[in-house]
Order: structure tokens, then C-alpha cells, then sequence
């Protein structure tokens, strides 16, 4: 895994309310320990997050805001390109165009300074394939070769980001987003355990850096674990015993290396009724749940990143706001206190 400190500092996930990429990434570069390039899903429905990753996959259809594959298509030309880009390496094949994510291009033209590492973030292949869907609404999961292809088409979106994020900062983190990799959405995945965990391996394999995956809600880390990466991203608010069952696993995951990403800040209304002191409590309480497994305290503190439970990008701006703020605030707390 690479060398990098976690050292409780912050970051956030991808989505923030914004319509204007310039204030989004003020926000971002201001607030957060680690900026985060921001997706801006109230400018444009291309900034959805299945939207924004589909851009240029064979027979992807957008209009009137809403996303689909074609499948009568003929996709075979399509397909043949994506598959000599993903064995050549050509990852400017996957770039990603400024309509898309004017987010990331303005973020991409800032003028960081000394910043310890920069954020992004992809759409995962498993959510991706549950929640596009072909000309007759069927799951593309439930076609074989487009699932294949879009944990391809992936990779080379995430390689290309990190490519670019590089000359911003030397340490770069991309997550790869499965809000439906849950215990309760994964029951419903056509394919199989070890399926879903190749189609992961096959995105991280794309990025050189610190990688991880992000899932709001109650994650099925069964599912989660042996994909690897470097990075476990979780809502520790309303879950924060998540992992206690994954114990083992979790530590054999710190000792080699691994980071957990803790959501203490509630991505919601609740944020404007928590305080610095309130979540520092909330946060001593999610890892004592693990230490009480027999983790130790400061093999967990050391490892630990602070985030936002989940993306803001619905919330109303002031909110949005608040939760950034008060996830600086709470990193910083963390760090004077645990120094």
C-alpha cells in the first residue's frame, strides 16, 4: 500500500450543491484538509453521478434526463474501441469532458498550495450496472458483456482523473462510490460474490494510487473486504458498528496498511444541530465499538481519515456548507486532542 498518513485529516465525498464550480471549489480548497473535486448534480443532470462516468459508452443514450443503453444498437464497434483503449492504456480515450464535470476541470485549473493529497471520486461498476438500465429497463448487470465492459470503461475513466489530479498533487486518493453495495441492495446483484469483487479489483486496478470504496448506508463488507484497496469509506454516523462483525478482517487490513474514512458528520439537517464536541464523542464511541472487538485505539486513530457520512449534493447550500465546515472543525479537534 502507498505511504501516506491519515492523520484524522479531512475530506469529503464528491457532490456538493453548487451550481457554480468556481464557489464549489472555494468550498472545497478552503475547507478541506484534502480538497475533493466537487460534482455539481443541480447544474446539469451530465453531473448525475451514473450520468457523468457514462460518457462515451457504447450505446449510452441521455435525453430528457434520463440514461440508458441501447441495446438494439449494434454495440459492436463501440465495444471494439473501448477494448483496444483498455489494452493499449490509451486512458485519454476515457477523458472526461468539462460538461460533464465542470467541477473537476475548474478544480483541475486551481492553483493548489502545499495541500497533503487531492480526492475524487468514480461511480462503481456494481451500482453503475444495478442502476442503468437498457431500452426495455432491464439492469445492464443482467447482460454479461456490459458489465464486463463498463468495469473497464471505468478504469480507464478513474486512470485518466488520476492522471490529471497528479498535477495538482503528488499523493492522490480516488473512492470508488457502490451506494448500492449494501446488505440490502447486494441481494439483488445478478452476479456473484466473487464476480462483484473482480469487477471492483478490475476499477483499482486502473488507479496507482490510494484507492478505496465509499458506501453510505449499511455496507456488506463481506463483499467489500477482499476487493483491497487502501481506503474503507463508511457512514459512521448511523452505523458506526458496521465493521465490528469484520473485525479480523479490518485489522489485518490496518496492519497492512489500510485507512478507514469515518462519515461522522451526519450529510443531512442534522449537521446544524451537531457541534465539535458532540461528534468528537460520537467518533471516540464508533472506534471504542472496535477496540472493544480488540482493535488497538491508536493503530485506529492513526489510520483514520474524517468525512462526511455521505455526498451533499442534495442538501441546500448553507447545509452543504455547515457540513464541510464542521468536518474541518471536528478533524481539527481530533488532531490537537490525539497530537
Amino acid at each position: 500500500m502507498a505511504k501516506f498518513q491519515a492523520e484524522l485529516r479531512s475530506l469529503a465525498g464528491g457532490s456538493l450543491p453548487h451550481v457554480d464550480p468556481e464557489a464549489a471549489c472555494q468550498l472545497v480548497v478552503d475547507t478541506l484538509s484534502i480538497p475533493t473535486w466537487p460534482q455539481l448534480p443541480k447544474r446539469s443532470f451530465l453531473e448525475n453521478m451514473y450520468v457523468q462516468f457514462s460518457e462515451g459508452f457504447p450505446g449510452v443514450v441521455v435525453a430528457d434526463n434520463q440514461l440508458y443503453v441501447n441495446r438494439e444498437d449494434d454495440l459492436d464497434a463501440g465495444l471494439e474501441r473501448l477494448y483496444v483503449a483498455y489494452l493499449t492504456d490509451d486512458v485519454d480515450f476515457a477523458a472526461i469532458s468539462p460538461e460533464y464535470a465542470a467541477g473537476l476541470h475548474r478544480f483541475l485549473a486551481w492553483n493548489m498550495h502545499r495541500v497533503p493529497a487531492v480526492k475524487g471520486q468514480v461511480t462503481g461498476p456494481l451500482s453503475w450496472s444495478l442502476m442503468v438500465v437498457d431500452e426495455k429497463r432491464a439492469p445492464i448487470m443482467e447482460d454479461d458483456v456490459l458489465t464486463e465492459a463498463i468495469s473497464k470503461h471505468l478504469r480507464l475513466k478513474a486512470a485518466w482523473m488520476e492522471r490529471e489530479m497528479h498535477k495538482l498533487s503528488s499523493q492522490t486518493i480516488i473512492l470508488v462510490d457502490e451506494p448500492y453495495l449494501s446488505s440490502r441492495d447486494s441481494d439483488s446483484m445478478t452476479v456473484s460474490r466473487s464476480q462483484a469483487t473482480l469487477l471492483l479489483q478490475e476499477v483499482f486496478a486502473g488507479i496507482e494510487g490510494l484507492k478505496g470504496i465509499h458506501c453510505c448506508g449499511l455496507p456488506d463488507w463481506s463483499m467489500i473486504l477482499p476487493a483491497g484497496g487502501d481506503i474503507l469509506s463508511l457512514d459512521a454516523y448511523d452505523y458506526p458498528e458496521s465493521l465490528a462483525e469484520h473485525a479480523e478482517a479490518v485489522d489485518e487490513f490496518l496492519k497492512r496498511g489500510g485507512m478507514i474514512s469515518w462519515g461522522i458528520v451526519p450529510a443531512d439537517d442534522r449537521a446544524l444541530e451537531e457541534n465539535v464536541e458532540s461528534l468528537v464523542e460520537r467518533f471516540h464511541a464508533a472506534i471504542e465499538i472496535l477496540v472493544l472487538r480488540g482493535l488497538h485505539q491508536d493503530d485506529l486513530l492513526a489510520a483514520a481519515l474524517i468525512m462526511p457520512s455521505c455526498g451533499c449534493g442534495s442538501l441546500p447550500l448553507e447545509t452543504a456548507e455547515r457540513v464541510l465546515t464542521l468536518t474541518q472543525e471536528l478533524s481539527n479537534a481530533l488532531r490537537e486532542r490525539h497530537a
